[in-house]
């Protein structure tokens, strides 16, 4: 999936402008790089577009894993993206949705594997078949 599509998708499944979109999108990316491990972050990150990339680029501060919970992940995309809990939550499954899209080899498998159970609300509809938004 190139760029332009994936800031399309988010955009449409959030309703908001492609400029937005990509904040949006740079939040969720940002918090999740701090979830993952480093070796998950750049296997995800070889398979996103170019533009895409810069968010999950390891940091001292991200190299290990941090532990925290699905709560603080939508809190954290929240504080970054500056909107209200609930509208973070929803940015996060159009990020997650668009990103089984994007990516090939179940590398969103190997992703949701590394997050515990209480993600599961989150992620879930991004593997459920209606999932993905019609081409045209």
């Amino acid at each position: 999936m190139n760029y332009d599509t994936f800031v399309d998708q988010v955009a449409q499944r959030t309703g908001t402008s492609s400029q937005r979109a990509v904040e949006l999108i740079r939040a969720t990316l940002r918090t999740l790089a701090e979830r993952l491990t480093g070796g998950e972050v750049m296997d995800l990150a070889l398979q996103l577009p170019e533009p895409l990339r810069l968010p999950l680029r390891p940091t001292p501060d991200t190299e290990a894993a941090q532990r925290f919970g699905a709560a603080e992940f939508v809190a954290r995309v929240a504080v970054r993206a500056g909107v209200e809990e609930p509208a973070a939550r929803d940015v996060v499954g159009a990020v997650f949705t668009t990103i089984r899209e994007a990516v090939t080899g179940g590398e969103f498998d190997e992703l949701v594997v590394q997050l515990p159970r209480d993600y599961r609300d989150m992620v879930e509809p991004a593997m459920a078949p209606g999932a993905t938004l019609r081409r045209r």
